[in-house]
Parts: C-alpha cells; structure tokens; sequence
C-alpha cells in the first residue's frame, strides 16, 4: 500500500506540472477563438446568404459528434461523463443518421463498442496537443460537411474551468449561428452577478464577404477544434491530479487503518507469548 501510495503521489505531481502547461494553452486559445468567432458572425449579419460550404445550413438529418475523452485513465468520472453524455445526445438525436468522430483511446472504444458509425479516429492527442492534430480532425469535420454527408456538427467535450470544476459541454461547431451574442462588457471587463452595459462591435472590411469567408472559414473551424482540444486536455490533467491527490490521501488512511490492526495483532501475539511463558515457568516451579 505504501508503494501504490508513492506511485499516486508521484502521478499527482506529474499531472500537476501538465496542468500548467496546459492552462497556459487555454488561456491563449480562448482570446483568439472568440475574436475570430466575433469577427465572422460581424461579417455573416452584411450579407444576405454567406457563400460558404461550411456555412450553408440545412435541416439537420444527419448529425456528427465529436467525441473528446483521455487515451488513459486513472483520472476520476472524467472520461464516463463525457460517455454517459454521449449516450444521451444520441438519444436526443432519435430518427436522425448519427455518425461519430473519436478522439481519444477511450472515446474510439465507447463508439466501436455501441457500434456508432465511425467518421474518424485519433487517439494520442491528449497527452501533448498541437496544431496539426487540430487541423487533421477539422480537415476531416469540413470534408464531411461539404459533402453533405452531414448537416451539424456537434462537440461533446469537458471544458476547463478550475483545477476541482470540469464543465461538461455539447457545442455547436457548424453551421455557425450568426445570431449568436457578439457583444463584449465595455471595457472588456466581465461582472459576475450584476448587469452589465454591452455595446455592439462594428467592423470596416476592404475585401469582398466571399474573400473574407473563403480564409476565414477554414481558419475558425481550425482553431474552435483547436481550442476544444486544448480545454479537454486541460480539464483532464486536472481531473487526474484531482483523483491521484484523492487516491493518495485515502491510501495514507488505510495504511494508518493497517497499521493499527498489524499492532493489535502483533500486542495479542506478544501477550500470547508472554502468558505462555508464565505459565510454563508456573508449572516448572509447581
């Protein structure tokens, strides 16, 4: 128990200074998704009708998931709330062609096992997330919805909030919602709890909105899966350390729990002894 104690401890310290790393990830990505969400939303609300593959909206009768999880356990209810999450949205989704992209060892597993409709496969990813595996799965996402093989495209992923708090998420990549909020606190300062005064972002465009779409399209697919990756890792080095911090101090418990009764134990067997010894020396004397 000892050993399996310093093993905790050690994966513990190891998911902590991944987390780190991590966070700083996040927190890069986060400015820059919402910017170019913001920018592309300005740019959809001056045109009547985008011209753009990945902007064309259509009854969603077929539906792909983006499936995050880890490639490794050992990290708490993690990977089984994404899973419990995914069942469910496939529910919601009844009478509707769903297919699935798996990223993550655990997240292919769950789809192959409940015999999904696999649109892709990536595993690997979690531990060290970079650009080029964000620009595969979003080549992959933009190759399915250009061809119409799909009408939405969903992510279902863990989001990072803190070190103890993952928020569970299903987000809607494509088609992009151009009535989706594009308003900022003024100042750039967020109120928690209190009202706050928004004022509207404006834009001056010297290219054309087909130029605009045609570069910046690919390019906020590229990053929003980008960012999801970089959240879902993040939220996983936390739920690990969390868990391995969990496992350490309820070893430390138990081996205080052994360590009683091995006394108890080891008092009867001495006491045992030492009245076997009396008595025999009781009996010699006699």
């Amino acid at each position: 128990m000892k050993n399996t104690q310093q093993i905790t401890r050690a994966m513990k310290f190891v998911a902590a200074a991944k987390l780190r790393r991590a966070q700083e990830g996040v927190f890069k990505a986060r400015p820059y998704a919402k910017e170019i969400r913001r920018v592309l939303q300005s740019a959809m609300e001056r045109v009547t009708e985008p011209q753009h593959p990945l902007l064309e909206k259509r009854p969603e009768n077929k539906v792909l998931a983006l499936v995050i999880t880890s490639d490794k356990g050992l990290c708490g209810a993690f990977n089984t709330n994404v899973l419990r999450k995914t069942a469910e949205f496939l529910r919601q989704q009844k009478g509707k062609d769903v297919r699935g992209i798996g990223v993550g060892r655990r997240a292919v597993e769950y789809l192959r096992r409940r015999r999904w409709k696999l649109a892709g496969e990536y595993i690997n990813i979690s531990m060290r997330v970079e650009f080029r595996h964000a620009k595969d799965v979003a080549e992959r996402v933009a190759e399915l919805y250009t061809a119409k093989e799909v009408d939405a495209v969903y992510a279902i992923y863990n989001e990072f909030k803190s070190v103890m708090v993952q928020k569970l998420l299903v987000e809607k990549l494509l088609p992009l919602d151009p009535e989706a909020p594009t308003f900022e606190p003024r100042g750039g300062v967020k109120t928690m709890g209190a009202a706050t005064e928004l004022t509207p972002v404006d834009y001056i465009y010297e290219e054309s909105p087909n130029e605009i779409y045609s570069d910046l399209v690919p390019r906020y697919l590229d990053t929003e899966v980008f960012r999801v990756l970089l959240e879902s890792a993040a939220a996983e080095h936390a739920a690990r350390m969390t868990a391995m911090d969990s496992a350490t101090s309820n070893a430390g418990e138990l081996i205080s729990d052994l360590t009683l009764e091995m006394n108890k134990i080891r008092q009867a067997s001495i006491t045992k002894e030492l009245i076997e010894i009396v008595s025999g020396a009781a009996s010699a004397a006699s």
